[in-house]
């Protein structure tokens, strides 16, 4: 199995924010992509956001690769070497939707999921063909964000690991394998265990929410555009970062529960900009102009690393 974009037919399964923003990623690597939106209205959305967003990334020129179609009957299943589901984080809508597709799927069809929580070996119990089961975890937005995991699970063939890997390349994505299935991977793990001690001080009343980004944003996360929490502790020295352990970790939070400051904003409704309040207040214009802010820090993040991405021909 060897996946090159210019021969690669890619199906993705949901047109929301996530499936979209694959698709672009697939389709600004070379392969032709069919996206699969049940919902018309955001179904009929995804051209125009298609054409606006690849013009931005130049690469207008790759449009003619996308198509969107509104159910099962419209796919030429044959025509399917990779399918990427992107539909809601619910394990039984995941694990009903991959026993539909094993149905439809040709039996080398690579099945993949977008899914950022569940071990992708759950996702896939009860599929015959197993072994072509794989996770493929990108990061929101997936277009700006060049990591993407490669996640196997128990009975993944490594075959399809690798072969995954090297298209992402080519796609102009960093994959990286996490060989063991566990709840959240690699990157969210890692991700966790920083809101869990920082919203650990917002309960203990250390910090504010917005000295707590400030102090990732402005300090330490600053740096980690340039190298890593590995790699920057062989920048200080790792006999400072060990002695630094040694007091710090034993003051570490272990809680195996949410923060209080996070669960009662959950338990009232409070989500965050879908719901117009999270942890700050959001009305559709102040949502408007952040996201724009985010979206281009990003972007000009990116052109700072540009040089170590992959080049996408």
């Amino acid at each position: 199995m060897l996946f090159t974009p210019a021969e690669t037919k890619v199906l993705i399964v949901g047109g929301g924010t996530m499936g979209r923003d694959v698709a672009l990623v697939c389709a600004r690597g070379g392969c032709v992509v069919q996206v699969l939106e049940l919902d018309s209205e955001r179904r009929a959305l995804l051209p125009d956001y298609f054409s606006t967003t690849l013009s931005q990334l130049d690469y207008g020129h790759r449009f003619h690769l996308l198509s969107v179609v509104g159910s099962l009957e419209e796919i030429d299943w044959a025509d399917v070497d990779l399918l990427i589901e992107c539909i809601p984080e619910r394990l039984d809508m995941k694990q009903a939707l991959f026993a539909k597709l094993e149905q439809y799927a040709k039996p080398e069809t690579v099945l993949a999921s977008n899914s950022s929580s569940f071990p992708i070996s759950e996702i896939a119990r009860g599929l015959k063909t197993a072994a072509r089961m794989i996770g493929l975890h990108f990061f929101m937005p997936a277009h700006l964000v060049p990591c993407v995991e490669v996640v196997y699970g128990e009975k993944t063939s490594p075959l399809v690991g690798e072969s995954l890997s090297r298209l992402m390349t080519v796609c102009g994505m960093v994959p990286v394998s996490v060989k063991k299935d566990l709840p959240g991977f690699l990157a969210n793990r890692l991700q966790h265990a920083l809101s869990r001690e920082a919203f650990a001080m917002v309960d203990a009343g250390i910090a504010s929410l917005e000295d707590i980004d400030k102090a990732v944003r402005f300090g330490f996360g600053f740096r980690y555009l340039a190298a890593g929490p590995v790699m920057q502790r062989d920048h200080a020295g790792l006999e400072v970062h060990a002695a630094a352990g040694g007091s710090i970790y034993p003051t570490l939070n272990n809680s195996p529960h949410i923060a209080q400051c996070l669960g009662d904003r959950v338990s009232s409704g409070k989500f965050g900009m879908k719901t117009g309040e999270g942890f700050f207040p959001w009305t559709a214009q102040t949502i408007k102009i952040e996201r724009e802010r985010y979206d281009s820090l990003l972007r000009e993040g990116l052109k700072l690393i540009q040089k170590e991405l992959p080049e996408i021909k």
